[in-house]
């Protein structure tokens, strides 16, 4: 029997800093099964809604992490745009639906006016400092982001430095990353 056939795929550090008007998410491209790297450049990160005014990053299990940013798409064009109204609304579904209940990811996502966690628990956080973090580097990239959010860089710097000061730290982070801002 293979060794590793019950080890999940693991590997993602996503932040989120909005700072001076703006907001960046960020996130690295590792994609580990067990102690082999599958992939170095997956793209965690990416814009959604009308006209790429919604960012959304992602960790956890890729294909699900697909199907809730589809779902999340559908619930902005539902709600007009409404990125929190979307979130509460996909949050319900994700919670209460017997098939999406299994879905493993988290998500990170912002727009000009908010910065929003959501989990499958049902929870849908906004980060009292405007700072966020998620999967298996987040808790350094978040220490990082807290420690240079009173410098004088701005939210995209910061966060390319998180994920840097992760990527040091966290064995499935990588420094590949892809970051967007609004």
């Amino acid at each position: 029997m293979n060794s590793h056939a019950n080890e999940t795929f693991h590997g993602t550090t996503i932040v989120s800093v909005r700072k001076g008007g703006k907001v960046a998410i960020g996130g690295d491209g590792q994609v580990t099964h067990g102690p082999t790297i599958m992939k170095a450049n997956a793209k965690k990160v990416r814009r959604i809604g009308d006209g790429g005014s919604v960012i959304a990053g992602f960790a956890g299990a890729t294909a699900d992490a697909f199907a809730l940013l589809d779902r999340l798409e559908k619930k902005l064009e539902e709600h007009r745009g409404q990125l929190q109204r979307a979130c509460v609304e996909l949050a319900k579904d994700w919670r209460m639906d017997r098939a999406l209940r299994r879905l493993d990811a988290m998500m990170l996502v912002a727009d000009k006016d908010i910065s929003l966690l959501l989990a499958g628990t049902g929870d849908v956080l906004e980060p009292e400092n405007g700072i966020a973090a998620i999967g298996s580097g987040g808790a350094y990239a978040l220490a990082a982001a807290r420690a240079l959010v009173d410098s004088d860089r701005d939210a995209e710097t910061i966060v390319r430095k998180s994920l840097d000061i992760a990527a040091e730290i966290c064995i499935y982070t990588n420094r590949n990353v892809v970051v967007e801002t609004v």
